[in-house]
C-alpha cells in the first residue's frame, strides 16, 4: 500500500509541469525542461533506492512521509502567501514546489544512505532550483524556502540505513545535459 501511494505521488509530480504560454529563450526552455524532468526523476530515484537496498518498507514509508509533508507545507504556503511569479503568470511563487520536492528527495537519500550518495542528489536538486530561477518561475527566496522545507521534512522523517551495499551513484554533465546514473553489483 505504501509503495503504491509513493508511486502515485511520483507519477503525479512527474506530470504536473505544464509548459508555460510565455515565450522563453532557448536557454530558458532548456533549464525549464531539464528542471521539470529532474523534479520527477529525483523522487523516483529516492523511492527506487528503498527497493535496491531492500530495507523493507521502512525507507519507503519514511520517504512517503517526507514527500507528503513537503507537498502539504509547500501547497499551504502557496495558498496563504500570494506572491507573484517573476514572469507574472500567477500568484503562487512562494515557495518553489519543484525545489522543495527535489530537496526532499536529495535529503532523504543523503540522510538514509550517506553523503556519498547525497552529494550527487543535492547537486541535481540545486540545479532544479537554479532552473526555476532561470525559467523566471521563482526568485532566490522562493527557491531557498523550498529547499529548506524539503530538507527539513526529510530530516524530520528519515533515519539512517546501516547496512553496507554495492550501490554506486554518479552525476554529471554530458553535451550540456545533466546525467544521473547508478550501478548495483549483485
Amino acid at each position: 500500500m505504501i509503495k503504491k501511494i509513493s508511486i502515485i505521488l511520483i507519477l503525479t509530480f512527474s506530470c504536473l509541469p505544464i509548459l508555460s504560454q510565455q515565450q522563453l529563450t532557448s536557454s530558458e526552455k532548456f533549464h525549464k525542461t531539464s528542471g521539470d524532468i529532474l523534479v520527477g526523476l529525483l523522487p523516483a530515484l529516492s523511492l527506487t533506492s528503498t527497493f535496491i537496498w531492500k530495507d523493507g518498507q521502512k525507507g519507503t514509508l519514511q520517504f512517503t512521509k517526507s514527500l507528503v509533508g513537503t507537498v502539504a507545507i509547500t501547497s499551504l504556503l502557496k495558498y496563504v502567501i500570494d506572491k507573484e511569479r517573476p514572469n507574472g503568470e500567477s500568484l503562487n511563487s512562494f515557495p518553489s514546489g519543484h525545489t522543495s520536492v527535489s530537496f526532499a528527495s536529495a535529503a532523504f537519500i543523503q540522510k538514509r544512505y550517506g553523503w556519498k550518495y547525497g552529494i550527487p542528489a543535492y547537486v541535481l536538486a540545486s540545479y532544479v532550483g537554479f532552473s526555476r530561477i532561470e525559467a523566471k518561475k521563482h526568485d532566490g527566496w522562493d527557491v531557498l524556502a523550498g529547499a529548506a522545507i524539503g530538507i527539513g521534512m526529510s530530516y524530520l522523517f528519515t533515519k539512517p540505513y546501516d547496512k553496507n551495499t554495492n550501490f554506486q551513484v554518479a552525476a554529471g554533465i554530458l553535451d550540456d545535459a545533466p546525467i544521473f546514473g547508478f550501478k548495483y553489483n549483485f
